[in-house]
């Protein structure tokens, strides 16, 4: 019946949709790296001790706890408290545990173990007992609380210590980050209790899925108070993002705000961070061995060496951060680094004056200065370029000034380096060095080892070569392409017009190579200059390799950067550069970024085909199909035109000082314009997605209620159409009172799922009574006949003691089985909160604060009378026409306030639902 009224061209309409959807969803769910992190293991048996609470802080938080990690004899010794180390804090997110502290803990413990225990640190860990704060935010003012009291149980663990810690470090991991901000906006916290914050895969923006209020409140007041408070924040703060991998929180959500007066914050993809340059999924980071390790080593080099403290200089701080974080050098972390270096000693002196030079070395007994002249270059060349496959922590490269033949001091340039996966390399301006005379590299007395150091001057017009993307409506049907002809060690490729997150290509590098023997390793870096996102691919060469391009942050409109991708290549190659649009890709940044609105635009299109139904109801007396209805009334030109409209005019200032006088929240449109998020055509393409998903979800309600009313058929007899439609039966009363006691008691969640269960097994009793008539109709037609006429002949004008015919409870269930869709989608968005109910039962009862509560006092009694309405009773209600009108302008509220706000959208839904209820008395 449901596949009866769509006909053949909106079916394979609706197949391309889910094709289309189907593409975006594998590309963030599988198009991404392979996981290349190293599982992080432990040496001993990790032991988590419980640090006992004040009691009264035990009672007022029964199902939180406060842990120290320690393993091996490092557990047994600190059995016995006070404690001498350092304190760092774990803090787990969304359904996370207190034991993925493990990682971190046992690298830092090692690492303290190879300097004999000189400095170590204690890693505490809160057990938040799992709660999903991601999608319930009633607890998470709960939690910053919690953690404010567990900073000081923590702090007096060090009396009389000699070197007694004053604050501690924290890091966040998911949720728990946003909750360590969040401890700045208590009224009593003291700011000096935190002396650096690590976040990782945190979602500082906004969050994934606002499912209730209580989130957005948080987020708000937290984004809110360090914004209008940045000048007076001096905590240090590094957010690490996941990438691509990670597609619980898209990375684009974990970059704190960048504010011209607060320079103490970080933000970073992990794929970017020096000695780690892999993409983490959302748990992985948390113990990805790369990444724990460049954390600990930012830790130790975070020490004070007169305190025993991590430092309380902010320079220093982010300075370190910069180093292991940002870009490193190849050297150990010096918090003054000597600029002057002393090239004493019997060393050999070799003057290269040709502009490329290689030199292997291998088995070196004697140490080798080679030294460059520049004066010539400087009149044919602007850059220098050198490279080293010798990844040691000392200097290598210097520069010295008024040199002829050699030099007993030259200025380090080592510190300007950058450190890759297989080389570290050094690109110098020569214009901005005019007081250098010589370049002088460095090559080490060595044994058994082999390494290639490289150097070669050059023009940056021959190694900057600009290729422009190709156009987004392309769909990877045209590409463009440049040759690397000449044989330098390193080009910038300019991409041009790449800047928008909804742009997505494919670029393919070949390279070929003659007389190559062995084996050769390439580097393709991309860079996006306006935040910390780089990816690097190895690639090793010859061979056809393929580089996802597309951002996590769009590009500022004042930044006038270009993305590049930067090449580090051989000079025995010849290397072919090819970039198309990809078009599986594009649709999968769609899904990334505003995957989450899907609901708001399926409950648009149910709405519109609700209103439909209700107004053919009025007009025919009939209700037509629902998914025919959905092809009719469900169409993006009602919808977009009007959210367009208003997002125009807010920009004008007497409109905008109107809709602030109305009370009117912020339009959706403009939140996601402000986070840069705003595709060509976007809005569209979610429509389409959300009337395609609001199809098959019909198409599935509908055939779950035809098998639950054969399947009850087949346990209970035949039951017959109503014979009398009352509106309110007796038990309706009782029901509703005890639903709202229900609601009040426990969980509003918990009553909405109830009155949907009585709502959906209303509806399967009538599809069964519908299917006994007719199938007694069929095996007795002159009996039918008969019963119909004296049914017909009986007939009261009053509808509400009129017998229900088969035509009008066919009506009836088309109309519920929209009404279902609609209350189907209110139970999914209210779903969350039911669940973190259920998984606190045994601490709390009633669930304070309860998100749906409001909701369920009005969606109870509303669908008590909704599963007792049929078409018939509402016919000739006046409310009619005035109920079918206000589902169109609720669908266009629901996209213009409830895409970025999804716990509005049930707000939306329940204004017809309660009309439509209201038709049986007016």
């Amino acid at each position: 019946m449901f596949l009866h009224s769509v006909n053949l061209w909106n079916l394979a309409f609706y197949a391309l949709m889910v094709f289309m959807a189907t593409l975006g969803l594998w590309d963030v769910f599988f198009g991404f790296e392979e996981n290349k992190c190293s599982m992080s293991y432990m040496f001993e048996y990790p032991e988590y001790q419980k640090i006992e609470l004040p009691k009264k802080l035990a009672k007022r938080y029964p199902a939180y706890e406060l842990y120290l990690y320690g393993e091996g004899s490092y557990a047994e010794e600190h059995k016995v408290l006070p404690l001498t180390g350092i304190p760092v804090l774990f803090l787990p997110g969304n359904a996370g545990s207190y034991k993925q502290v493990r990682s971190v803990g046992s690298i830092a413990l090692r690492k303290a173990e190879d300097i004999d225990f000189k400095y170590h640190f204690d890693f505490f860990s809160v057990n938040f007992n799992e709660e999903l704060v991601a999608l319930y935010g009633g607890s998470l003012q709960k939690q910053t609380k919690f953690v404010h009291e567990c900073i000081k149980t923590i702090l007096k663990l060090y009396k009389g210590q000699e070197f007694a810690p004053k604050s501690v470090a924290i890091i966040g991991h998911s949720m728990g980050g946003l909750v360590a901000r969040a401890l700045l906006t208590l009224k009593n916290f003291k700011q000096d209790l935190i002396n650096l914050l690590i976040t990782q895969a945190t979602p500082h923006v906004a969050p994934v899925m606002p499912l209730d209020r209580f989130i957005t409140d948080f987020y708000m007041t937290v984004n809110n108070y360090w914004i209008l408070n940045a000048r007076h924040i001096n905590l240090t703060t590094l957010s690490v993002a996941g990438g691509f991998r990670d597609y619980q929180v898209r990375s684009g959500l974990t970059f704190l705000p960048k504010l011209s007066h607060h320079t103490s914050a970080l933000s970073v993809v992990s794929s970017a961070v020096p000695k780690t340059w892999v993409s983490t999924d959302h748990l992985s980071i948390v113990w990805c061995k790369q990444l724990q390790l460049t954390t600990i080593r930012a830790f130790f080099d975070l020490i004070d060496a007169d305190t025993k403290q991590i430092t309380q200089n902010p320079k220093k701080k982010l300075s370190v951060l910069n180093h292991h974080f940002i870009r490193h050098p190849a050297k150990h972390f010096e918090e003054n680094p000597s600029i002057i270096s002393d090239l004493t000693g019997t060393s050999m002196w070799v003057p290269v004056k040709v502009s490329k030079w290689t030199y292997v070395a291998y088995n070196e007994s004697d140490k080798i200065y080679f030294t460059f002249p520049l004066a010539n270059h400087r009149k044919i060349y602007t850059h220098v370029y050198c490279q080293s496959t010798m990844l040691d922590t000392n200097s290598w490269i210097f520069g010295c000034i008024n040199s002829t033949s050699m030099c007993r001091q030259g200025v380090d340039l080592s510190w300007k380096a950058e450190l890759l996966p297989t080389i570290k390399s050094l690109t110098l301006r020569l214009q901005d060095y005019p007081s250098l005379s010589h370049l002088v590299v460095y090559v080490p007395s060595i044994h058994g080892s082999k390494f290639v150091v490289d150097c070669e001057f050059f023009k940056k017009e021959t190694r900057s070569i600009q290729l422009p993307v190709t156009h987004l409506f392309s769909f990877g049907l045209s590409s463009r392409k440049v040759i690397l002809n000449t044989s330098g060690l390193f080009y910038n490729i300019e991409l041009l017009n790449f800047g928008q997150i909804y742009q997505a290509f494919k670029v393919n590098v070949v390279s070929k190579c003659s007389g190559v023997k062995e084996e050769i390793t390439s580097i393709y870096k991309l860079h996006i200059p306006w935040s910390y996102e780089d990816s690097l691919t190895i690639a090793q060469v010859p061979s056809s390799t393929e580089i996802s391009v597309k951002l996590h942050i769009a590009q500022p409109e004042n930044d006038s950067h270009v993305a590049l991708l930067k090449m580090y290549t051989s000079s025995d190659c010849q290397y072919e550069v090819t970039v198309k649009t990809s078009f599986s890709q594009i649709l999968g940044q769609v899904v990334r970024f505003h995957g989450g609105a899907l609901p708001a635009y399926v409950i648009s299109s149910i709405l519109l085909a609700y209103g439909g139904q209700l107004y053919s109801l009025f007009s025919t007396g009939h209700c037509l199909e629902y998914a025919a209805m959905l092809d009719k009334e469900a169409k993006p030109y009602k919808v977009d035109p009007f959210v367009i409209m208003v997002k125009f005019l807010l920009g004008y200032k007497w409109f905008k000082e109107f809709w602030d006088m109305l009370l009117l929240p912020e339009l959706d449109a403009i939140v996601l314009t402000s986070q840069s998020m705003c595709f060509p055509l976007v809005s569209l393409i979610l429509f389409l997605f959300g009337t395609c998903t609001a199809y098959w979800g019909g198409l599935l309600s509908s055939t779950s209620v035809r098998l639950l009313s054969s399947l009850w058929l087949t346990l209970k007899r035949p039951s017959e159409l109503p014979k009398d439609m009352k509106i309110i039966s007796p038990d309706l009363p009782i029901l509703t009172v005890v639903l709202i006691i229900v609601s009040w008691t426990t969980c509003g969640a918990f009553a909405i799922l109830l009155t949907y269960l009585y709502y959906v097994f209303k509806i399967v009793h009538l599809q069964a009574s519908l299917t006994t008539f007719k199938n007694s109709q069929t095996v007795n037609p002159k009996h039918s006949r008969r019963s119909e006429k004296k049914s017909n002949h009986h007939k009261d004008s009053t509808v509400y003691h009129l017998g229900l015919s088969a035509s009008d409870a066919e009506d009836s269930l088309r109309m519920h089985s929209t009404v279902i869709n609609l209350l189907t989608w209110i139970v999914l968005l209210s779903m969350p909160s039911l669940i973190y109910w259920l998984k606190n039962l045994r601490y709390y009862f009633k669930l304070n604060p309860d998100p749906c509560k409001p909701l369920a006092f009005i969606l109870i009694p509303t669908m008590a009378v909704l599963g007792n309405t049929y078409t018939a009773s509402i016919k000739s209600s006046k409310l009619l026409k005035t109920t079918s009108q206000f589902p169109l302008p609720l669908a266009v509220g629901v996209i213009a306030f409830g895409s970025a706000h999804l716990y509005r959208v049930p707000c939306f839904v329940f204004i017809p639902l309660l009309l439509h209820a209201l038709c049986n008395f007016m």
